[in-house]
């Protein structure tokens, strides 16, 4: 049921992503003319255009979920969808019913004359999606041949849609009753359950399921309508965007506050690579309102912080409720919504957004730097066994770094074969694995990801942050390309004594967090290429470098332990990324007596990060050999 739920709540975001350009076009037209009187032709123009995606959003919704709970969803999917909406719709409209009770449609029930709302819109992606999965490889006799596969998924959702009509034909209008009872029952505790809900919002982020509650206030499904009725500024004033506006102060100055607060707590040596993560992070929290990059980074490092973030949220929503302030937003609650939505007919005080703003950035920061310091919470940057290997600091192209990452998270989630199932939202890759056994969330984190979530079953959530399409996208290629079954031979790359990795003084290594290897105490202070191949990473540091050869195996080499913080002093590299290699090229060079001389140790992992994709590996005298879904090491 949870897979479901968060599947659900994944496949949400497609139509609801289509909100901004309402929300720009609306925006701008009452910016022109706030009253929305009709005076200006380019204003009508524009709070019209909005107002045709404002309007249909249920007939978005009922494409959307289609095309997101299909398995490897086309356009057939969304056409089913949309199918199964125009079906059930017409056929329970009130002029239908009326006609089917012989009555007039001023006597039909009023549940009837709101079916055309986000929930039917869910239910009918639901069919369609279902339609999909299940019929679209579907053989017919011969005779019926042309409505063989793809071509009978639509037929097959409109005869659900009819049978689905049916039964709702009696239960619809206890359901609908249901549904506004629930969303009446928050909005009849005014300003405390407007509280409860922005308490109940942000609980529900980690679990993905916090577009489903959203459902109900900010669209039409129980009567309340929120975001629609703000944006075309048709609700109540004084009441609508009580359920968007405390959502503000939080989002653009209380979790910059944390962000400050975790970045002023890290660790002397990671502040600079915890820097630049957490201000992107901050960032696009406040212009664009997107939470969750910035909230994942401390989730699971202290639930105890993301507990107090749900009830200041909560609290920011029951004070601006009180106060009154009234905004709303398009897609999230970042500078941009608040600057378009200024002139909104519906926004009511809301230059005071700004300086409770300010007061939330205080609080966040004065609670988020005590309890951190007070409890030593392993927020960002303070980790005591974490070494902050920021593929940022290399000088990888971008499209470089997103197939480096990609290669890395396939890794920890315990190699290609182990992938059943990959999908993405805004910020997260939602995965389906055959082994969750294989799956290394240390490693995960390791490599650039934000947490790991495990619904249940096989399913789990790795977040990634805005830039996720783009891992996604390397992953998928990868997927498409079937893993070599040949035997590899590496050769040393350094002249010393071969010792068990897992002895070693690192746990990121002697745990296997990056893959299987060995480790090397270095007698001579030169790196030689143990294959033919390319080099794929010399680090900004010079400590480490990763190869590629020919076939795609992928060989780590980090001299020394904890040496990241010599900063490249003591070491040379001749190789740049992306140069070809020979077996025997010297690729780096190390002051061996030095490095001692500073107090580091040198052993030296030699690590092979894809084994997951070969069946044998020969590594100077240890073999690494793969049997089913373990990998032995056979001396």
């Amino acid at each position: 049921m949870m897979k479901f739920l968060q599947s659900l709540g994944k496949s949400l975001m497609l139509p609801i992503a289509v909100m901004p350009i309402a929300a720009i076009f609306m925006g701008i037209g009452f910016w022109i003319d706030p009253s929305g009187s009709g005076s200006s032709v380019v204003a009508t123009f524009l709070t019209t255009a909005g107002g045709a995606i404002i309007e249909n959003v249920s007939v978005l919704f009922a494409i959307g979920v289609s095309i997101g709970m299909a398995k490897n969803a086309d356009g057939t999917s969304a056409l089913s969808g949309l199918v199964s909406w125009l079906v059930i719709t017409k056929l329970l409209s009130a002029e239908s019913v009326a006609l089917l009770t012989n009555t007039g449609v001023e006597a039909v029930n009023p549940a009837y004359v709101k079916i055309q709302n986000q929930f039917i819109g869910i239910l009918c992606g639901l069919i369609g999606a279902f339609a999909y999965n299940r019929f679209k490889d579907v053989k017919l006799h011969h005779s019926l041949d042309f409505f063989s596969g793809k071509r009978c998924v639509a037929i097959v959702a409109g005869a659900i849609s009819l049978v689905a009509a049916f039964f709702l034909y009696f239960l619809w209008s206890p359901l609908f009753s249901g549904l506004v009872n629930f969303g009446g029952l928050i909005a009849g505790l005014n300003a405390v359950g407007v509280g409860i809900y922005g308490v109940l919002n942000r609980i529900l982020i980690p679990f993905g399921l916090h577009h489903a509650l959203n459902s109900v206030f900010w669209f039409d499904v129980a009567g309340i309508n929120d975001l629609n009725n703000f944006l075309s500024g048709t609700g109540i004033f004084g009441t609508t965007g009580q359920y968007m506006t405390g959502f503000f102060p939080v989002i653009m100055f209380g979790l910059p506050g944390a962000a400050l607060a975790m970045y002023m707590t890290a660790k002397t040596r990671n502040k600079k690579i915890v820097f630049g993560l957490l201000l992107s992070t901050a960032v696009a929290a406040f212009f664009t309102g997107i939470t969750e990059p910035l909230e994942f980074s401390f989730l699971f490092a202290s639930p105890l912080l993301y507990a107090i973030h749900a009830v200041l949220t909560g609290i920011s929503l029951f004070i601006c409720s009180v106060l009154p302030v009234r905004m709303g937003f398009g897609f999230s609650s970042g500078l941009t919504d608040l600057v378009l939505n200024w002139n909104n007919p519906m926004a009511q005080n809301p230059w005071v957004v700004l300086p409770l703003g300010l007061v939330f950035f205080v609080v966040y920061f004065v609670i988020f730097y005590f309890l951190i310091k007070k409890l030593n919470l392993k927020t960002i940057g303070r980790d005591e066994d974490e070494e902050l290997l920021a593929h940022e600091k290399t000088e990888q192209s971008v499209d470089g770094r997103f197939i480096r990452m990609a290669e890395d998270i396939v890794a920890g989630l315990g190699g290609i074969k182990n992938i059943e199932v990959l999908d993405n939202c805004i910020t997260r890759l939602r995965v389906q694995v055959n082994n969750l056994n294989l799956v290394n969330d240390k490693a995960l984190k390791s490599v650039g990801a934000l947490g790991v979530m495990r619904p249940g079953g096989k399913s789990l959530q790795v977040i990634i942050g805005t830039s996720v399409q783009f891992v996604a996208n390397s992953i998928r290629s990868m997927l498409e390309q079937p893993p070599t079954t040949e035997e590899v031979v590496v050769q040393a790359p350094i002249t010393g004594k071969v010792v068990p990795i897992e002895r070693i003084n690192d746990s990121t290594f002697s745990q296997g967090l990056l893959g299987v290897g060995i480790a090397i105490e270095p007698e001579d202070s030169e790196v030689y290429a143990p294959f033919d191949g390319v080099v794929d990473t010399v680090f900004g540091s010079k400590h480490a470098i990763t190869l590629k050869d020919s076939q795609g195996l992928q060989v780590l080499i980090h001299i020394g332990i904890g040496t990241v913080h010599l900063n490249g002093v003591h070491f040379k590299s001749f190789v740049n990324n992306g140069q070809k290699i020979s077996a025997g090229d010297k690729l780096l060079k190390f002051d061996l007596e030095a490095i001692k001389d500073e107090g580091y140790e040198l052993s030296t992992p030699v690590v092979i990060c894809n084994m997951h994709d070969f069946s044998k590996v020969t590594f100077t005298d240890t073999d690494f050999v793969k049997h089913g879904d373990e990998i032995a090491r056979v001396h």
